[in-house]
């Protein structure tokens, strides 16, 4: 396996720190470059077509972008030991913006971590990690939360 661009997803959670944990040392034995993305999920709005978005949203938009910049930092600072690493942060739902950017990146794989929840949560919303790893065109490494590093 080639592995000489893995694209990370995080968001702030303790899976998506597990996640770039994994992805960071996979990069370093395999000698890849890394690209980590934040996806700003926008907000829900109900907004007259005739208006445009209200200041309040896009300072909302303006302060996700923000603290998606200040998450990725940290993430690499915390994780990458000297490994060549990009930033994506866009505005899409989480499965779409995260395939997206592995295709725009060229990403020999994905590594994502998954909360692991089952029953009626996981059937009502889903799972952004196998939404990504039915759709994407390059292999995807599922970390799961119970993931510990021995």
């Amino acid at each position: 396996m080639n592995l000489k661009k893995i694209l990370i997803a995080v968001d702030n959670s303790t899976c998506s720190e597990k996640a770039a944990k994994a992805g960071y040392e996979l990069a370093k034995t395999f000698g890849s470059e890394v690209a980590l993305v934040n996806i700003i999920e926008p907000v829900p709005a109900n907004v007259n077509p005739e208006l445009t978005l209200a200041p309040v949203f896009l300072d909302t938009y303006d302060n996700s972008e923000e603290n998606s910049h200040v998450l990725l930092k940290e993430i690499e600072s915390k994780f990458s030991n000297g490994v060549p690493t990009s930033y994506f942060s866009m505005i899409d739902s989480a499965a779409h913006g995260i395939i997206r950017q592995a295709e725009e990146y060229a990403a020999d794989l994905i590594v994502i971590g998954t909360y692991g929840r089952t029953g009626l949560y996981h059937f009502l919303m889903g799972s952004v990690a196998e939404h990504v790893a039915r759709k994407s065109a390059c292999p995807v490494l599922i970390i799961p939360n119970k993931f510990e590093d021995k």
